[in-house]
């Protein structure tokens, strides 16, 4: 009998897109019915979530990653890698997902108290039923009906919480909604009038039983007319507000959480005009729209979209666009997200890493891939994307032609084995291994950056042809290294070229610093948070101190802690001038040491000394002790300039723009990236997953899209 002919398969890049798609294609029920190898500039996998063990095998981020409890994909696959990777838990101190990855329940705002001073908020989210990644038969969507009722529950709770009357009224008011789950859909109509005709509705427990009712309209939304319901939220609202804004004065507390209340029910508002239980489009609907001008068409007062909160989620999505520090996220994937973030998260609403991401999660999908036969090219940057025309099929068309700079030679034309070990784990070094490559001196002398846009290294040029190399191309880089690599796409379709155009993406900056003392002792007393929303120029912090064990340090320091935060661009600084990225380097170089001077001693008193940062609590991995501004010099920051390191944005009027994986315009082609149209259009690890997940059953129908949760378009 024949042997049934392998696709080969060519993926371009190393990020979560790319390699979840080499992981769908090569699963043992595809029977090696795919030939895979991945192509990558330099000499590690991650994209924007690369990591890299520096001095004392220290972990070394891009940024700050930590994953959310509801990136189900992400998840999943993950999981499914380490259960076939099948370390031996003797051998490996991260044997097993959970290893890997640990709950982070808390989770931080900075917020400006009545007296103008910052105040640092910690919430400890209670754990969820399950863990992320759980195989749920048939995957799921989510729906706007379902995100309602969670609202509902939400929007009770804040508001017996803030409600100053006694505990038998207020336990009273709790069920007080609940009869009318057994009432017909004209004697609930009459009740919600009886209600606002006599004044119940003003009293606490008249508040708590209106939101019961409001739980069951929401069920059957389209039975009721929407003045009457959008006359019950508006008086819930006025209610509230009335009752619980002399509250506000004087108490943080009250204020935070009425602002959520706020918020909460200008989005149940803006759902019901909208009618998006049952348009088509959903969320997307309102995607136009910036979410604060939304938020505020629908009722949010200007104090609650200006709240600790928003700015938090906001901060969380560097939503602030290339020109400068301007909010803008697209409504409808901003309510989104932040519903799935705070209603479907499993297990915890943060998982944090104990190492870095490209150890927790490159490293085994790379190791799984070896196994299964993918073929990895490292040092291959793509320069050309060739574009044939079908002559008999005008409106078609095909890539032909793959063009490589190969930045570098293996000794011996064997493959370069990229990991190293530290502390017992396979792991990315921060640097290639130049003994393994042909001049290895010389370029290691030279400084050559592979990851660089400004390094033009080149050992030799590669072409790929169709058929003869590729039949099928996964194109996984970054959206911004699309002008460069894909001219001949962008000349000939229009589609692409307003992607192009609208898709922004924002440079990010970010710094490490590993310290002599622990938290606690420089006055931080809360949990190790995830805080966002403090102050520019890095207004996300972290405290990981969950991965020192993991580092090969002779004398483990005292704590860690990353800071990020979007760079705005320099319209001063030409992007195509060679010394561009030191530039933006030193700059960020310059912010962290103003930020530790000025800023941080608000979240850690104890590490102030004659007014700026006490420098020799810094821990330095190479030399002695140095307790001048000079002991920065040891630590870690990065400017994010990359076209591939890019944060892509999801700003109002261009989610639209975005192409799909299942797009078929080219007969071989597909793209995977945070940037394309995935169903969660949004800027991580999940969106990422997603997309790769929708190339692979572009290319082979599987997995079926069903089995992608949260996978709602048509």
């Amino acid at each position: 009998m024949p042997r049934r002919k392998r696709t080969k398969v060519a993926i371009i890049g190393g990020g979560c897109a790319a390699i979840t798609a080499a992981f769908e294609l090569t699963r043992p029920q595809h029977a090696g019915r795919y030939d895979v190898t991945v192509y990558q500039l330099g000499w590690r996998l991650g994209g924007k979530g690369a990591s890299g063990r520096g001095p004392a095998g220290r972990i070394e981020e891009h940024g700050l990653h930590v994953w959310m409890g509801f990136y189900e994909n992400a998840f999943r696959l993950v999981r499914e890698c380490y259960d076939e990777l099948n370390r031996d838990p003797e051998r490996f101190p991260i044997a097993h997902w959970r290893d890997a990855f640990e709950p982070e329940p808390h989770v931080g705002v900075a917020d400006r108290g009545a007296n103008g001073q910052w105040v640092f908020r910690t919430a400890e989210f209670p754990p969820a039923e399950g863990l992320p990644g759980d195989h749920v038969p048939g995957g799921r969507s989510f729906t706007v009906t379902e995100y309602l009722l969670h609202a509902v529950v939400l929007l009770r709770t804040l508001v017996l919480d803030v409600q100053t009357r006694g505990v038998t009224e207020a336990t009273a008011a709790s069920s007080a909604g609940d009869d009318a789950t057994n009432l017909s859909r004209n004697e609930i109509i009459e009740r919600i009038r009886t209600g606002f005709r006599y004044g119940v509705l003003a009293t606490a427990a008249g508040l708590t039983s209106a939101v019961g009712v409001l739980g069951v309209v929401f069920r059957s939304l389209s039975t009721f007319p929407q003045n009457v319901v959008l006359d019950l939220l508006e008086r819930i609202a006025a209610t509230a507000r009335e009752q619980l804004e002399t509250l506000v004065v004087g108490d943080d507390e009250i204020r935070y959480k009425w602002e959520i209340i706020d918020l909460v029910i200008a989005i149940m508002v803006g759902i019901v005009k909208e009618g998006l239980v049952y348009h088509p489009k959903g969320f997307d609907a309102i995607n136009d729209y910036e979410c604060l001008e939304w938020l505020r068409m629908n009722g949010a007062s200007e104090k609650s979209t200006k709240s600790a909160f928003v700015r938090g989620l906001y901060d969380l999505a560097f939503a602030y666009g290339p020109d400068g520090p301007r909010p803008g996220l697209a409504a409808g994937q901003a309510i989104r997200g932040s519903l799935r973030m705070l209603f479907t998260y499993k297990g915890a609403m943060f998982w944090k890493m104990r190492v870095g991401m490209g150890d927790a999660v490159f490293a085994p999908f790379y190791e799984v891939l070896k196994r299964r036969g993918v073929k990895f090219e490292f040092f291959h940057r793509l320069e050309n994307v060739g574009i044939a025309e079908d002559n008999d099929a005008p409106a078609s068309a095909h890539v032909d032609r793959l063009d490589f700079v190969v930045q570098a030679k293996i000794k011996g034309g064997g493959e370069y084995d990229p990991l190293v070990d530290i502390a017992g784990l396979p792991s990315w070094p921060s640097k290639p291994d130049f003994a393994q490559l042909q001049n290895g001196a010389k370029l290691a002398r030279e400084g050559r950056d592979f990851e660089s846009d400004w390094d033009s290294t080149c050992a030799t040029k590669k072409t790929l042809k169709v058929e003869r190399d590729f039949d099928f191309v996964v194109l996984g880089i970054g959206i911004g290294a699309i002008p460069r690599t894909c001219a001949e796409i962008l000349q000939r379709d229009e589609r692409w070229r307003a992607m192009v155009e609208h898709v922004k993406t924002v440079e990010t900056q970010a710094f490490q610093v590993w310290l002599a003392e622990p938290m606690e002792k420089l006055g931080w007393g809360g949990p190790p948070v995830t805080l966002s929303g403090y102050v520019h120029p890095f207004n996300t912090w972290a405290d990981m101190r969950q991965t020192l064990p993991m580092e090969g340090w002779p004398v483990r320091p005292g704590g860690v802690a990353y800071f990020c935060n979007a760079l705005a661009d320099d319209p001063s600084l030409d992007r195509q001038h060679a010394d561009y990225a030191k530039k933006r380097s030193a700059e960020v170089k310059s912010n962290a040491i103003r930020f530790l001077n000025e800023d941080v001693s608000r979240l850690w008193p104890g590490a102030e000394a004659n007014g700026g940062f006490r420098w020799g609590l810094l821990v330095n991995a190479d030399a002695g002790k140095v307790t001048g501004v000079e002991a920065f010099d040891s630590q870690l920051w990065k400017a994010n300039v990359n076209s591939s390191d890019r944060y892509v944005l999801a700003a109002p009027g261009s989610l639209q723009y975005r192409i799909s994986p299942l797009d078929a315009t080219y007969d071989n082609l597909t793209i995977a990236g945070d940037w394309t149209d995935c169903g969660f259009n949004e800027g991580c690890a999940e969106a990422a997953v997603m997309s790769g997940r929708l190339a692979a059953h572009a290319l082979s129908a599987s997995p079926p899209l069903e089995d992608i949760v949260g996978y709602d378009h048509p």
